[in-house]
């Protein structure tokens, strides 16, 4: 084949981290590719001074936009992505070619000295978030904490923690290990403490939808169970219509050909939690999502999303 390929990615360490991974785990398939790795600033990177949620409608595509017009440009042929950061609907003409083994889904949490998990936190302790499904599931959890937003890559947000502006962080476990964290986390949450964003510790391949012969070549990383799971997780996400400005989680579990599926609907504050399980046949996984969206729905998960 002797081809050369382009992946575009952000610039931070973990998505340098992840690229390089793909980088490697394709050449590893695919011994005569000639891979280049270019890096594209997106608007979430260049944005540090505002979280998240006050972004609102605009925070959609906020770490993907830039990747996807290369893509469509002609300037990259693959982006790899943190798959809780793409938005539910695709820029035509681009989808995903593969979605990779999934690391570990869960959040972590890392504490400063002497706390020896989320449990042990004193009343009132700060923990650092920006995140809204964490917030709100921390409040729910103990509702003699703060939270405050935290913004800035995982070497940033760690040496926030040790430099004592909090008394804790929550973290994505799967950027925490990839980085080589793993031994600065206090505890692992546990899903019925603080279920995981949809698509949490997957890696994403996006490619364009014409481009067949690109298409093969990164299909070879796509892993079946994970990609249900996921789409599952996205579909339940999608049939809400929801997105970073009200408190969402799902996470799909599965065993052999069945696949179970978990979510929730929070208000901000964590008073109010909807939450439900569906299960069924693993390749039924998005009418499973769509199926306990609309149980949520209507055991008061409009309300939520409403407000």
């Amino acid at each position: 084949m002797n081809r050369r390929i382009v992946i575009g990615t952000r610039g931070s360490k973990l998505a340098m981290w992840q690229t390089n991974w793909v980088k490697s785990a394709l050449e590893s398939f695919h011994s005569d590719l000639r891979i280049e790795i270019i890096v594209i600033k997106t608007k979430g990177d260049r944005i540090l001074d505002v979280s998240l949620p006050k972004l609102g409608e605009e925070g959609k595509g906020l770490f993907t936009k830039e990747l996807e017009d290369a893509m469509l440009e002609l300037k990259i042929d693959l982006a790899v992505h943190s798959l809780k950061d793409l938005p539910t609907d695709f820029t035509e003409g681009l989808h995903l070619a593969a979605i990779c083994e999934r690391e570990d889904p869960r959040d972590a949490f890392l504490a400063r000295a002497g706390i020896k998990s989320f449990s042990d936190l004193p009343s009132g302790s700060l923990i650092g978030t920006s995140s809204l499904r964490r917030v709100a599931q921390l409040r729910a959890a103990r509702s003699d904490v703060q939270t405050d937003p935290v913004r800035g890559n995982v070497d940033t947000r760690i040496a926030k923690l040790d430099a004592g502006n909090y008394d804790a962080i929550v973290l994505a476990a799967a950027g925490v290990k990839r980085l080589g964290y793993e031994n600065r986390i206090t505890q692992y949450l546990d899903q019925d403490v603080m279920l995981s964003a949809p698509g949490q510790g997957a890696l994403a391949i996006e490619s364009r939808t014409d481009d067949d012969e690109i298409n093969q070549i990164a299909s070879v990383l796509n892993h079946q169970p994970t990609r249900l799971a996921c789409q599952s997780e996205r579909a339940f996400l999608k049939h809400l219509g929801g997105g970073c400005l009200v408190p969402i989680a799902a996470w799909g579990k599965i065993e052999g050909e069945r696949m179970s599926l978990t979510g929730l609907v929070a208000s901000p504050d964590g008073s109010e939690i909807v939450r439900g399980e569906d299960s069924g046949k693993a390749v039924d996984a998005q009418q499973i999502g769509e199926r306990l969206a609309e149980e949520l729905l209507s055991r008061g998960a409009d309300r939520l999303l409403g407000e």
